[in-house]
């Protein structure tokens, strides 16, 4: 089976209604969580993506099992620490940086040896990052030049820390959360603002935790050692997914999107207000309350006149897996657009940053680099009509959809390249737009 499409001409003007796939972070998270729960939970509508299935895959080999029956998945947790940890386990994450770190801060107590791989492109990221606080609560943890496979022996003489997480890496922070479950004593993270799905769900778990926010920082203390029991849990659509269609409609002629039952936390719709501030009049609909997490419909219409921004750093952590797409809807603003401090996106499943450069030169766009700061020269009038073949990106999911909502919004005639990579977070990709109206052989 081929594993590249063609597309050769613009969508046409729509007005539809859409569900996307569900939120990836939620899902591994609540299988995870699962995992460690007293009971059998019970999870609706968990994104069955390649990341997730890793997770499944992981959380069977650590000795948990699960079913699935009318869509629903019942994993039989045994409480914290309830792995059943064979000699010689071999733990492959495949291509999730989020399951391989938040793994990592539930084997803590493993009394043996285990050795966790990944694919190529997770192989390439840094581990520094988690490998530094489970030294500190005192796991062993062998690494060369700090990247995967890691080799971690756990250990009983665990303790609390105090921990600065500075980066605001969600991973991170997560890492170490989900250490403090298994580790006597209080722990403290003080962390830079990023997303908060794990705090939020061990909240609606009833887990002793405790949260101070700050504009900058959050505190959060969390006391080890408490069980709690299985859930239910509805897992909600994806904004990073309905990102792609957000700008797929606002750079279409005439055309109305609404997606319905989207996560819209706080931590994750950097998006949105970007995306407003260069002109676009994203609402909201059904706003309601899910176990903490904020879920509405997204409204969005086309919108001709976007204009540039200059991109507050501070927007950074809430838009980071966005500014793939977010770059494609400056490409097409007036003005200049400038983006600042955005290394981290080189620290994804591929150097972002420098890909979603080269994709913007490749379709003429002016760029101005100095380290991590961008400035995007806008084009308003931005049309294609040369042949494009978008290969070499190191089957990174997101460099395949913007590629697509490129070329269906600019025209032009594209051969896209690892078709395959999609199922890593959003298999049901193609199958929406071609049900919006997109051509896509």
């Amino acid at each position: 089976m081929s594993n590249h499409i063609f597309i050769t001409k613009k969508i046409e003007s729509f007005k539809k209604k859409i569900t996307v796939s569900s939120d990836k972070s939620i899902s591994i998270r609540s299988v995870l969580l699962a995992s460690q729960a007293v009971g059998i939970s019970k999870i609706s509508n968990l994104l069955e993506s390649e990341d997730v299935k890793n997770a499944l895959k992981t959380i069977r080999k650590l000795g948990i099992n699960y079913k699935k029956k009318k869509g629903i998945y019942y994993i039989e947790g045994f409480g914290l620490n309830g792995f059943d940890i064979k000699k010689k386990t071999i733990l492959d994450a495949g291509n999730s940086g989020t399951l391989a770190r938040l793994i990592l801060g539930l084997l803590i107590k493993s009394k043996y040896k285990i050795k966790l791989i990944g694919d190529k492109s997770l192989s390439k990221r840094d581990f520094s990052r988690v490998i530094k606080p489970l030294r500190l609560f005192g796991v062993n943890v062998r690494s060369k030049n700090n990247k995967l496979p890691i080799e971690l022996l756990g250990s009983h003489f665990l303790r609390p820390i105090k921990y600065y997480e500075n980066i605001g890496s969600a991973q991170v922070k997560s890492c170490i959360l989900l250490s403090a479950l298994n580790t006597p004593g209080t722990t403290v993270v003080k962390s830079k603002k990023s997303r908060n799905h794990t705090e939020l769900m061990l909240k609606f778990l009833k887990y002793p935790i405790k949260i101070q926010k700050t504009k900058t920082f959050d505190k959060i203390s969390i006391k080890g050692l408490n069980q709690f029991k299985a859930f239910k849990y509805n897992v909600p659509g994806d904004i990073s997914s309905a990102s792609f269609f957000i700008v797929l409609t606002l750079l279409s002629k005439k055309s109305q999107l609404t997606i319905e039952n989207v996560n819209i936390n706080k931590s994750r719709v950097g998006i949105i207000t970007i995306l407003n501030k260069m002109g676009a009049k994203i609402k909201y609909k059904n706003k309601k309350l899910y176990n903490g997490e904020e879920i509405a419909d997204i409204c969005i219409k086309s919108k001709d006149n976007l204009k540039s921004i200059n991109c507050s750093p501070k927007l950074n952590s809430s838009a980071i897996d966005e500014f793939l797409i977010i770059f494609l809807a400056a490409a097409k603003s007036k003005g200049i657009s400038k983006f600042r401090n955005l290394g981290e996106m080189n620290k994804k499943e591929s150097k972002r940053l420098d890909l979603g450069i080269n994709f913007l030169k490749l379709i003429g766009i002016k760029i101005e680099r100095f380290g991590n700061d961008l400035n995007i020269y806008g084009n308003p009038s931005l049309s294609l009509s040369k042949s494009y073949e978008i290969k070499n990106f190191l089957k990174d999911h997101r460099i395949f959809f913007l590629s697509c909502i490129a070329a269906l919004t600019l025209g032009g005639k594209w051969k896209i390249n690892d078709k395959k990579s999609a199922n890593t977070s959003f298999p049901k990709f193609l199958k929406i737009i071609k049900m919006i109206g997109g051509k896509i052989n």
